[in-house]
């Protein structure tokens, strides 16, 4: 399958939203309003969805979406995009540019190609489960084995304790280093080679499409905390290079 138009598509997608995302970016004026589920969303994120919307009908009339915003439109077609406009909406409505754009592509309901990108740092990082690329350079994990040696990465380590219960902190005092560089901005450090694991204990499946092919096109392991696979369940995801991975859900498990 010759997935080179759907990869040529995703930047003018990143772009176009990126456009209309950085105006709200540190903008005091911003408002934010608290979803039915708690969580928090802005204009930025409705607005950028809407963008990619438009323009993927444009371009790919047949094909579905589904977008954490705007809800599902034709989610059986055989090729389906699935949209997180802004993946960290608490760190953008902080000012923290640890967040991002989630761009998936789905085919038969499995995820092909993926994008995040973080239109305040200029990264766009692309994976289509055999290859990743961060600014069209190719990227790996890095080669850590053992939790002692890792950076470890969770976007809020409250609702991993919570989640997974107090064993948590025994696994995380494990951890060389241990920071909250959260969201999707976690899953670009580790298949950037920069961190080792990322955890996260609730997850949604626009959340977590675009990070399949990434963390795998970068070498990397990514499931659910059972070990099988992530997506389309809504669930925990842990990230890891592939050495550290089996030892990470072995560890949660204990």
């Amino acid at each position: 399958m010759d997935l080179t138009p759907y990869r040529d598509f995703i930047p003018e997608l990143a772009g176009a939203s990126a456009d209309f995302i950085r105006p709200y970016f540190n903008n005091p004026e911003l408002v934010v309003e608290t979803k039915s589920d708690a969580t928090p969303v802005t204009a930025a994120d409705r607005g950028a969805e809407a963008v990619l919307r438009q323009l993927i009908k444009a371009k790919f009339p047949a094909h579905g979406i589904v977008g954490e915003e705007h809800g599902s439109e034709n989610p059986d077609a055989e090729f389906v995009w699935v949209l997180d406009p802004i993946d960290g909406t608490k760190s953008f409505i902080t000012g923290v540019p640890l967040w991002g754009t989630l761009i998936a592509l789905l085919h038969q309901g499995q995820p092909v190609l993926g994008c995040i990108h973080q239109p305040i740092l200029g990264q766009l990082m692309l994976g289509d489960g055999r290859t990743t690329t961060l600014n069209g350079r190719p990227v790996h994990t890095r080669r850590t084995t053992q939790i002692g040696d890792s950076t470890f990465l969770t976007s809020d380590p409250f609702n991993f304790r919570q989640r997974m219960g107090p064993g948590t902190d025994a696994l995380l005092a494990r951890a060389k280093l241990v920071r909250t560089w959260g969201d999707c901005y976690g899953y670009l450090l580790v298949a950037a080679g920069l961190a080792d694991v990322m955890i996260d204990p609730i997850m949604n499946p626009w959340d977590i499409a675009a990070l399949v092919p990434i963390i795998r096109g970068a070498g990397g392991a990514i499931t659910d905390w059972q070990g099988d696979a992530p997506y389309p369940a809504d669930s925990t995801v842990a990230a890891a290079t592939a050495e550290l991975h089996a030892e990470v859900l072995a560890a949660l498990h204990a």
